[in-house]
């Protein structure tokens, strides 16, 4: 290919490259186009790794996929269509996690450059702590609409991925979620939180019955909401997927719960409605636009905003869907929320929709329901191939040793005054001192009360704060087991806070995740105000933990650090927006207020 062709390249960029091998890591939209030019280049060892398969969706911007491929790994596809440009290539395509115990330090250290292409931040943090730890130069991508960016990650000589922290996650409080929407996002949360409660995997903290714990409908809230028995006959409080699967799923009895009694529960929570309009409930019988003939509607399907009636008839169809879904699969088998899977979105859009109505706000398309609940950014495939030759550029340069020539560039929606779209920075930026994950001996402080935080919660702070996958901590001089990824070995003294174990002021916990070959020092502050944990990376930044309030910038009060120019933005390859993926990690629970988090939102309960 092109690194043969006598002229195009110096000897020694064309030697460097006949000699690299180098790793792909997702092939989404920047992903495929970096394939591409990697093989149209002439790279002859290449390895890619994607756990996705291929979506209708996908093939819009993500050329090496077609019709056919849908429902196929995206890496082995991608694998294949590239060998098309260049048969001579070799390329090793792994339908796999990139988090997999199979690729650990010495994986990494195989290959001369890593490209990442991926959509999700655990993710990103992951593959930045194994560059690191295997000294291989890590190429960072992401675009977002019209913009995007790429940035050249080495050990010592520029900022990595963690170094500057990245914009918190868009949160709603609990009870504005169960008790008082006010905007469609509010319903949208709301209606993945019951698709869960339904059919997917159950989880205390997305309950979506009312509230009665909100501190804002004190007193006798509810006490009188349902003294009769309503059409559907549900007068007991109870688990609501155990009331479903006792109805059979029927779609009328669910929807006269869900937004008749639970809404007249609602409405004798007096004080909630003393400055709001109150909801309205409904009944299946007298729907709005029941009567109504369907009005033309010019544009596509999905951007028709639906009737109530109609949502009543898409949940109607979507229950029983997802009914036969479920109990096709095996005993103790859920459910998955999809924005691609037609039964899973349509449920979500009817019910979002209907609840929007009942508490006067505007219903959404489906399309735009879409957009939100599955945080999609417009993908636009310009910019997505601009960024993948940017990219296999910096690579380039890598091989020749113009390590200095590798500053981030930035890709603009629109020209700069000087008339750039696309923006260098000067120099490298350097690692920051006092980063937690790439300083010579990483360091942090976890400000909480040792009298209340549990070792379960201590195991969340390292997964969420440290972004580990597996921790381990000893205490420091002594060897002590504090928290083990071992299961069951350190288990029992879950519900124990940590001055219960031992843990005092000022002591140490040496932490380490085996599986990115990271280790992190951690000293424990006691602060008898704080109602959860924070990380402490020095006294000027504190970093914000799962409770801790946030200005409207996202900073934690002080003056936000000037951070790297990527950090504006959290881009993704494949324009979705995945947060701290779908874990389901518990979240730490303090008496009065506790977070928890479902896929792409942040909910703080009440």
């Amino acid at each position: 290919m092109v690194a043969r062709v006598a002229g195009v390249f110096d000897e020694k960029l064309t030697e460097a490259i006949a000699n690299s091998k180098i790793l792909v890591v997702g092939a989404g939209g920047i992903g495929c186009e970096i394939l591409k030019n990697l093989v149209l280049t002439g790279f002859p060892q290449i390895e890619i790794i994607d756990l996705d398969t291929i979506d209708v969706s996908n093939l819009n911007r993500q050329f090496l996929f077609h019709k056919e491929h849908v429902g196929k790994s995206k890496a082995q596809v991608a694998k294949d269509s590239a060998l098309s440009f260049n048969p001579n290539v070799n390329i090793v395509a792994h339908h796999d996690s990139v988090i997999s115990n199979d690729y650990g330090v010495s994986y990494f250290k195989q290959f001369n450059i890593v490209l990442n292409a991926l959509d999700n931040r655990v993710a990103r943090n992951h593959v930045n702590r194994m560059c690191l730890a295997a000294n291989v130069p890590l190429i960072e991508t992401g675009t977002a609409g019209y913009a995007g960016q790429v940035e050249l990650i080495k050990k010592g000589v520029t900022q990595c991925y963690e170094c500057q922290p990245k914009a918190p996650q868009k949160s709603f409080p609990g009870c504005t979620i169960r008790n008082t929407p006010s905007e469609p996002i509010h319903c949208i949360v709301w209606a993945k939180h019951l698709f869960n409660q339904l059919f997917g995997e159950e989880d205390p903290d997305q309950d979506v019955s009312p509230d009665t714990a909100d501190p804002e409908a004190a007193g006798d809230a509810g006490s009188t909401a349902l003294t009769s028995e309503t059409s559907s006959g549900n007068v007991e409080r109870k688990s609501t997927r155990a009331w479903a699967a006792e109805t059979n799923y029927d779609p009328e009895k669910l929807f006269a719960k869900l937004f008749g009694d639970d809404i007249r529960y609602l409405l004798s929570m007096e004080n909630l409605w003393k400055k709001r309009r109150p909801p309205t409930p409904l009944s299946w019988d007298s729907l709005p636009g029941k009567d109504n003939i369907e009005i033309q509607h010019s544009g596509l399907p999905d951007q028709r905003v639906w009737s109530v009636y109609e949502c009543a008839q898409v949940f109607a169809a979507s229950c029983k869907a997802l009914q036969t879904d479920l109990k096709s699969r095996p005993e103790g088998d859920h459910l998955v929320w999809d924005k691609d899977e037609k039964s899973a979105m349509d449920f979500v859009t009817a019910c979002a929709n209907i609840r929007s109505h009942i508490f006067n706000i505007p219903l959404k398309s489906r399309f735009e329901i879409k957009s939100m609940a599955g945080n999609i950014i417009p993908a636009i495939a310009t910019a997505n191939a601009i960024v993948a030759g940017l990219a296999v550029l910096r690579a380039q340069a890598l091989l020749k040793g113009e390590i200095e020539a590798c500053t981030s560039v930035y890709l603009r929606p629109k020209v700069n005054h000087r008339g750039q779209l696309f923006v260098p920075e000067k120099t490298l930026t350097p690692p920051n001192p006092k980063c937690y994950v790439c300083s010579p001996k990483p360091e942090v402080a976890l400000a909480c009360n040792l009298k209340h935080l549990t070792l379960k919660d201590l195991n969340t702070a390292f997964k969420e704060g440290l972004n580990m996958q597996a921790p381990d901590a000893t205490v420091e001089g002594k060897g002590l087991v504090v928290l083990s990824s071992e299961p069951g070995e350190t288990d029992h003294n879950n519900e124990k806070t940590l001055e219960e174990i031992g843990l005092n002021d000022g002591c140490a916990l040496l932490v380490d995740d085996f599986l990115q070959n990271y280790e992190v020092r951690v000293r424990l502050q006691q602060e008898d105000e704080e109602k959860t944990w924070r990380l402490v990376t020095d006294a000027d930044s504190p970093m914000l933990g799962p409770k801790e309030e946030k200005t409207a910038n996202g900073s934690s009060g002080s003056e936000p650090k000037p951070g790297p120019s990527r950090s504006k933005e959290d881009s993704d390859s494949d324009m979705e927006i995945i947060e701290e993926d779908d874990d389901g990690e518990p979240k730490p629970k303090p008496p009065k207020r506790r977070r928890t988090e479902m896929t792409d939102e942040v909910v703080e309960l009440c």
